[in-house]
């Protein structure tokens, strides 16, 4: 049994999804680990990890979309509650809950040297804040030679 560790960093665009796959795939070959198990974990509380389509790119703007009507930024404009964590600005609470809503981590299975995913599934991380940032996400991966 082995195990393997890396750190990637992504540069997002501010809110939206930014398809990691290719990276991932490209590490988790190069490990020569046949059959294991990959977690993926994000690194921060204001992004988050998500497995989605990644043929067609209205899917991500709809999933975008999806999560502003779900956990609105500007919340309170029309005489409800405001979010009462608001430091470092309007969109930082709504991230945090947006971070919890799809989660830090994932496991994916790896077998035959590769990540098991389905025909149109991509790896991403999902950016919640409105500015760009770096975010880091740490791969780790265990299991037998191939």
């Amino acid at each position: 049994m082995r195990q393997a560790l890396h750190r990637l960093t992504i540069q997002t665009r501010g809110k939206g999804l930014v398809e990691v796959t290719r990276p991932v795939l490209g590490w988790v070959a190069d490990q020569r680990i046949g059959t294991g198990l990959l977690t993926l974990w994000c690194a921060h509380t204001s992004a988050s990890l998500a497995v989605t389509e990644n043929a067609s790119p209205e899917v991500l703007d709809d999933i975008r979309d999806g999560f502003e009507r779900l956990v609105p930024q500007h919340r309170g404009q029309s005489g409800g509650p405001r979010y009462a964590h608001a430091l470092e600005g309007p969109d930082d609470m709504p991230s945090h809950i947006r971070a919890l809503l799809t989660g830090p981590q994932l496991t994916i299975p790896v077998s035959e040297g590769r990540p098991v995913l389905g025909t149109w599934q991509g790896i991403f991380v999902f950016e919640h804040r409105s500015r760009p940032h770096r975010r880091e996400v740490v791969l780790h991966l265990i299991g037998e030679d191939g």
